[in-house]
């Protein structure tokens, strides 16, 4: 009722254009020229459409007390945010963005202060130009349940925006400081002409008559690594804005309102946000995702990055990020992992013409890739995108089903060790054998328990002993047929001893084939 009687009075003091003008209005009223405008480019139909349809707020408010509760204990969380915390709880996600932040607005109306507005100045760049360099700090942030101080450094290319950063629950020394510069131009697979930075000591000793006295050891690492550097005038943030800018959107939506186990799990979770998260929103001042401005546009425009033989390298290799495709990045192309691997980190290393990636926690190999000359290229093992130990897991589970829980591991066992590289494909193999005989189970695995203590077994073996089997059990049954219940009885009991006296026969034939050279793995 309230909106409608603002509605009512902005048209009255217009009065179809012969009244106020709509700057007139809005002064008088109190309200922006786009509200009056809107109001009065709207006819009667679609403003009672409007504020009759409250479907949206009905499925907002459901969630009410829980976004309040959030913006009291965080004030300045934003609606992004918000509705990325109430997504992950499974929230309708066809809500548009304006109207949830238009809903988080009011209620932080009521209940939180007003977040402070932060602007950044535009700087048109060439790309593989320019990347700016900056260090944040926060001293409250909760990691094993105590306030721990984080100190890391954000990495922004210019051009694309694409974003890296750095994380250490140290004060930050030269040494670490380059190590940060490592790991984010081995991310961004590539170097830029130069960086910029603050005048910070990491850098920059001293400035006088904008004459720099560079940090020896960062000046000794920059040369080798190849990019020049720049340092800021003092008190001068708008040369340096998009990462000024980049500090505060790491603060805001990536710290603020986490908490974390483990320095290395605060660690893995910012290099799944600045993966899955920053590199991939449309940003504010570009209205372009990051990574695919960088993919299309200034990868090729970046130099080889020349990481200097100084910088000490673990044996387990250098980080890489694992996006939702399971694929890593890698000089310029990309890499395939098991696919359990997504959106997590791995390490890379490369051994000769190879590409070893390896599990960042245990150090095991998990893929192996050769390395790529061209740029650009995809490169897959299709195998990564299956489940093996699911699939085999499933397959000794319907072997189990036919034959029963014992007699399925023994023979299991035995066939795995005899052919381990094919041991899924051999377990398809078995079960095809064993579903051609559904209406002689106990003969059938009376059968197989006679191959448990073998040394090694095959499905094409098994396959020929089961059919010598069959066939020798279908000799006797047509030999019963002829013959009257006293010679059927007899029939029986020599019948038994001749198929076992076959089965054992035959096997010794088998095992002479395969001794002769005539066994192998298909």
């Amino acid at each position: 009722m309230k909106r409608w009687n603002m509605i009512h009075k902005i048209k009255a003091m217009y009065a179809e254009g012969n009244g106020l003008s709509i700057r007139q209005i809005a002064k008088e009223l109190s309200i922006s020229r786009n509200t009056v405008s809107k109001y009065l480019k709207m006819k009667e139909e679609k403003i009672n459409e409007s504020l009759n349809n409250s479907e949206r707020e009905k499925v907002l408010d459901k969630h009410r007390d829980y976004i309040i509760s959030l913006l009291q204990k965080y004030p300045k969380l934003s609606s992004v945010k918000v509705k990325r915390k109430l997504q992950a709880k499974g929230l309708d996600g066809s809500i548009s963005e304006r109207t949830f932040r238009r809903y988080v607005n009011q209620l932080k109306e009521c209940i939180a202060v007003k977040q402070e507005r932060y602007y950044e100045p535009v700087i048109d760049m060439t790309p593989g130009v320019q990347c700016q360099v900056d260090m944040g700090e926060l001293r409250d942030v909760l990691i094993g349940g105590k306030s721990t101080p984080v100190y890391f450094a954000v990495f922004v290319l210019s051009y694309s925006r694409l974003m890296y950063v750095s994380a250490s629950d140290k004060p930050v020394k030269t040494d670490t400081f380059i190590q940060m510069h490592n790991e984010a131009l081995s991310y961004f697979d590539g170097c830029v002409e130069e960086c910029v930075y603050d005048q910070t000591k990491l850098v920059a000793i001293k400035e006088e008559f904008r004459e720099v006295w560079f940090n020896e050891y960062f000046y000794r690492y920059a040369s080798v690594a190849s990019f020049d550097i720049r340092v800021c005038e003092g008190y001068d943030p708008e040369s340096k804005g998009k990462v000024e800018s980049g500090v505060k959107y790491v603060k805001n939506n990536f710290f603020y309102g986490e908490e974390f186990t483990s320095v290395d799990e605060l660690k893995e979770r910012l290099l799944s946000w600045i993966i899955d998260i920053a590199n991939l929103r449309i940003h504010g001042t570009t209205q372009q995702i990051p990574s695919e401005v960088y993919e299309t546009t200034e990868r090729q425009a970046m130099k080889p990055y020349l990481r200097p033989a100084f910088i000490a390298q673990t044996d387990s290799g250098a980080a890489r990020g694992v996006d939702k495709t399971s694929l890593i990045s890698y000089k310029s192309n990309k890499y395939s992992v098991p696919m359990k691997y997504q959106s997590s980190t791995v390490r890379v290393k490369e051994e000769g013409a190879k590409l070893v990636i390896c599990d960042s926690e245990s150090s095991e190999v998990i893929a192996t890739h050769e390395i790529c000359q061209r740029k650009g290229e995809i490169i897959k093992n299709n195998n990564h995108y299956r489940d093996h130990e699911k699939l085999v897991s499933d397959r000794e589970g319907e072997v189990s089903k036919i034959i029963g829980n014992e007699l399925s591991e023994m023979l299991c066992r035995v066939i795995k060790a005899t052919s381990p590289k094919i041991y899924k494909d051999q377990l398809v193999g078995f079960i095809q054998v064993l579903r051609k005989y559904p209406d002689d189970m106990e003969n059938l695995k009376a059968a197989l328990t006679a191959l448990k203590e073998r040394p090694r077994l095959t499905v094409t073996f098994i396959r020929e002993y089961l059919a010598a089997f069959s066939s020798d059990k279908q000799s006797q049954s047509d030999k019963h047929s002829q013959s009257d219940k006293h010679s059927q009885d007899m029939e029986e009991t020599t019948g038994g001893q001749s198929t076992a006296a076959s089965l054992a026969a035959y096997g010794c034939l088998l095992t002479q084939r395969e001794r002769g050279g005539n066994y192998g793995q298909l």
